[in-house]
């Protein structure tokens, strides 16, 4: 009789794991999809509102600047009112305003509107690494996070085909498409549990500043964690309490904002940098973006197992190491073959495996009772590395050319993202988050 129950609760354990990666991979799928619409209608917004390269700057500072802000909220959010609540909150509302671009007459309309919708929708990064990875089993946490990544390919894949199909209707139609599976994806969120471990953190905290002494005892023995450092609050033990938080938090922000200024170049501002200094068309770097989406889902998949394996840090470096080289050769070769080779190889190397391995990378780095402000952080550090990477581009376009731009982003500032991975600590995968750190 306890082995039948023990088999059903196992089987209920991994149908639930199943049905959350399946919501992860899609919320983070259409995510993506909205992101990569502005990188794809670039072009077409540039040319009806008539802007410049420089303006074009401005208005990815615009988004990110948004971006940033609703990190840190998110999480705040996640850390006070849960991991659940922020993921439906986010997704409806990167929704709503997704679309309503479809409306926006002026470019400070679009502005607004585009902040929003990307603000939210990039939000989901932080809570899905969050959530996710405090439900999967550690045995698998990796691999499992790495198909989850692998959303974002898949979110590339649909919306360069999207743009193919339907971007000859305008450029406003390809947003419509992302709101209803944004609304029907939050509605399959209902089903998904609360983390235990921030039930955990919440009944810790309650007991904690009752004085329940005899609780706190009963919920360490549950899930070991530093209850003396609730006291502090999460902002002064990620920031004002010396050691290895703050330590680790240090490193993964200069890495971070080093490999997001650099995945400007190369991710954000791709398209127009293609059809300006490579001569492709729109189409053709549409295509290429679909190509390299298409198969990179299985580079996520990649990084997850090497991550596995060898260790998450290990794959961090190689992929690191690698940016700023072929960054340099893709600036270098001509033929639009080489340039298609070499484009694919840098996609892989800064989504695929950094992204496969890295954001687990980021959920195992922290002890629970900070997990949540930090990744909260962490994700406002990789937009701040964005708006580093579009100011940028907006101030050596304007003093310079696109090819100064392209070398002290993608070129010089990869090479820099590269070196920080070896200052990252080395976590053996495979524990159990309380096992790293409590």
């Amino acid at each position: 009789m306890a082995e039948h129950v023990l088999s059903t609760t196992e089987e209920r354990d991994r149908r639930y794991t199943i049905y959350l990666i399946v919501i992860a991979v899609l919320g983070w799928s259409l995510a993506s999809y909205d992101s990569n619409i502005l990188t794809l209608t670039m072009p077409d917004i540039a040319s009806e509102f008539r802007l410049s390269s420089g303006i074009l700057g401005v208005l990815g500072f615009i988004v990110y600047g948004a971006e940033f802000v609703l990190a840190l909220f998110v999480g705040w959010g996640m850390d006070r009112r849960g991991r659940k609540w922020m993921w439906m909150f986010c997704l409806l509302l990167a929704a709503l305003f997704t679309g309503l671009t479809f409306f926006v007459q002026t470019f400070w309309q679009l502005a607004v509107v585009r902040a929003l919708a990307s603000g939210f929708a990039q939000a989901e990064l932080a809570v899905s690494i969050t959530l996710v990875n405090e439900q999967v089993p550690s045995r698998r946490r990796g691999l499992l996070y790495s198909i989850v990544q692998g959303g974002w390919p898949i979110g590339v894949f649909l919306a360069s085909g999207l743009y193919l199909l339907v971007g000859g209707f305008g450029w406003r139609t390809v947003y419509l498409f992302g709101v209803i599976p944004l609304i029907l994806v939050a509605v399959g969120r209902l089903w998904i549990k609360e983390s235990e471990r921030f039930l955990h953190l919440r009944a810790m905290r309650e007991a904690v500043a009752a004085g329940d002494r005899q609780t706190v005892e009963r919920l360490q023995a549950e899930r070991p964690m530093a209850a003396e450092e609730l006291k502090r609050g999460s902002v002064r033990q990620l920031f004002a309490t010396p050691g290895p938080v703050r330590t680790t938090l240090i490193r993964l922000t200069v890495t971070w904002l080093c490999y997001a200024t650099s995945f400007v170049a190369t991710n954000v501002y791709i398209t127009y940098w293609l059809t300006t200094v490579k001569g492709w068309t729109a189409d053709q770097a549409a295509t290429l973006l679909l190509v390299c989406g298409g198969i990179g889902f299985f580079f996520y998949l990649l990084g997850g197992l090497l991550g596995e394996r060898f260790g998450r840090r290990n794959v961090l470096v190689i992929s690191g190491v690698l940016v700023g080289p072929l960054n340099l050769e893709l600036f270098l070769v001509d033929s639009h073959v080489w340039v298609a080779v070499v484009f694919f190889l840098v996609y892989q190397a800064t989504n695929g495996t950094w992204s496969g391995a890295g954001y687990a990378y980021q959920a195992e780095s922290f002890p629970t009772r900070v997990r949540a402000p930090a990744i909260g952080w962490m994700g406002a550090m990789f937009v701040g590395g964005l708006m580093l990477g579009s100011l940028l581009w907006t101030v050596l376009n304007e003093a310079w050319t696109l090819t100064v731009a392209w070398l002290v982003i993608g070129v010089a500032v990869g090479i820099a993202q590269g070196v920080a991975t070896f200052f990252l600590p080395s976590i053996r995968p495979g524990q159990e988050l309380e096992e790293i750190a409590t």
